[in-house]
């Protein structure tokens, strides 16, 4: 049973203060994006155990495999006050597209069925239907910042250099689900063919103007990456800003260099590596190079990239909400 909470309307703006806020008990009906692309079997099984767990605490629950009738049905349940959940059904991909197709306000959860699940990992969401239905219907929610590539929302990061000509190579020859397996040929092609062209990135601190170099650049609006690997340890989803990383030097052998320093938590102690960190910022090339957003390619650059504060709006846990330093909301 949906028990009362609540302090928050459904139609609050996002906010830049770190708290938490539990949704109203009208709000019972939720919908569960199912991308279609996502296998069947044990992850079909996954979302029907989901959505029996969510019936039987009295929820209204409608499983969609079509992106524009998961925006549509949203925004009529959103004005109505009645959404508790759109739930995303696959990897930090499919988070990604059916976060850029919901309002800001819009409740959003994960049920990981990816590869990484990079943003339930850092969440801490459970991947039991079971545990994952009381998270929803105890209804808790957090406000964490976005950002914005080209006009595409992207939750964790985005990437420019290699790891994005990977991804374009995975992607432009993918069949069906991608497993850690499916990176082994496009790693070795960009190996071969990828020639780590120079990439500029112009932005602004305490406003003056300045620009960074290097052939390797990630955007951090979330400390995760792929692998484990973490660029940005002190990212954080609540300040407005975005960390830039640029790691200096283009080939196989520093790219394994800055590799080993990361996984070892050293890479902040190289001279080739430079933080900083901004709310807006450009990105451009010398010549064709791609960027990621998520994992999923993005296209060519240039880029632009801003941060979005409080762009999305992500039921988790109170424990895990007070652990990061959230409040809950008078």
């Amino acid at each position: 049973m949906v028990t009362p909470a609540a302090h928050c309307s459904i139609l609050d703006s996002p906010i830049l203060s770190p708290v938490f806020r539990y949704l109203p008990s009208q709000c019972t009906d939720v919908l569960i994006s199912v991308n279609p692309s996502a296998g069947s079997g044990a992850n079909a099984g996954l979302v029907d155990s989901l959505a029996e767990a969510l019936r039987e605490s009295w929820l209204n629950v409608e499983i969609l495999t079509d992106i524009s009738e998961v925006q549509a049905a949203a925004r009529e349940k959103l004005h109505q006050g009645r959404l508790r959940a759109v739930i995303a059904a696959g990897g930090d991909g499919t988070f990604r597209l059916v976060a850029e197709h919901s309002a800001a306000e819009t409740p959003l959860a994960i049920l990981p069925l990816g590869t990484e699940n990079l943003l339930s990992k850092f969440l801490e969401i459970p991947a039991d239907p079971a545990d994952l239905a009381a998270q929803i219907v105890a209804g808790c929610t957090v406000n964490l910042d976005a950002g914005e590539a080209n006009g595409k929302i992207f939750t964790l990061m985005a990437g420019c250099g290699f790891d994005a000509e990977v991804v374009r190579r995975l992607h432009s020859e993918r069949k069906g689900n991608i497993h850690h397996l499916s990176y082994v040929k496009p790693i070795f092609d960009s190996i071969r063919n990828y020639d780590y062209p120079l990439l500029r990135v112009n932005y602004e601190n305490e406003g003056e103007r300045r620009s960074l170099e290097g052939r390797w650049v990630f955007v951090v609006n979330l400390p995760r990456y792929a692998g484990g690997l973490n660029f940005a340890p002190g990212a954080s989803g609540s300040d407005g800003l975005l960390d830039i990383c640029t790691f200096k030097e283009g080939s196989l052998w520093s790219g394994l260099l800055y590799l080993s320093e990361v996984m070892f938590g050293q890479h902040q102690l190289l001279e080739d590596f430079t933080q900083v960190q901004a709310p807006e910022l450009r990105i451009e090339s010398e010549s064709p190079a791609a960027y990621q957003l998520d994992g999923d390619p993005g296209g060519d650059l240039p880029l632009t990239i801003r941060s979005l504060p409080g762009r999305l709006k992500v039921l988790v846990s109170r424990e895990w909400a007070e652990g990061h330093g959230y409040v809950e909301e008078k």
